[in-house]
């Protein structure tokens, strides 16, 4: 009888209520990375052909590059769940266990921010191509003019 009710015995030893959130949390980020890859390996396969200058007319539109800032996002967070489970699994010391829970997501979020930075850079850059090339194209249409009106 020293051991109480059913209830007792268990009480405080079942779910801390986050884990079936969690599970929820990679099965959503998991069927999100499906999707978006499935989308951008299709669209892909698409293309008329795999020359830089039709991947760059595809990278200009607005639907490509946020399908992979969606993809950088979700990935990062995906991983982070998944080792998040694995820490907290086997290492029992609390200290050695945030160290490397912070360790963890000081990495997934350096990792997503960075793809996020590398791909605006990209976007950015072909931007400013294609900027340099309509001014270039302008300048010599106005120097043909200028050329064609002195003779």
């Amino acid at each position: 009888m020293g051991n109480g009710t059913p209830i007792g015995r268990v009480r405080g030893h079942g779910s801390a209520h986050h884990g079936a959130a969690h599970w929820l949390q990679q099965r959503y980020t998991a069927a999100g990375n499906l999707i978006v890859v499935g989308y951008l390996v299709f669209s892909i396969l698409l293309l008329p052909d795999m020359s830089y200058a039709t991947l760059r007319e595809w990278m200009s539109g607005l639907v490509p590059p946020v399908m992979i800032a969606l993809l950088i996002v979700s990935v990062f967070w995906h991983a982070r769940l998944g080792l998040q489970v694995l820490v907290e699994d086997y290492l029992h010391h609390r200290g050695a266990r945030f160290g490397a829970l912070l360790t963890l997501n000081l990495a997934a979020f350096s990792g997503a921010a960075f793809g996020l930075f590398c791909l605006a850079r990209i976007v950015m850059s072909i931007e400013t191509e294609g900027a340099l090339q309509a001014a270039m194209a302008a300048a010599a249409a106005a120097s043909a003019a200028a050329q064609g009106g002195g003779m």
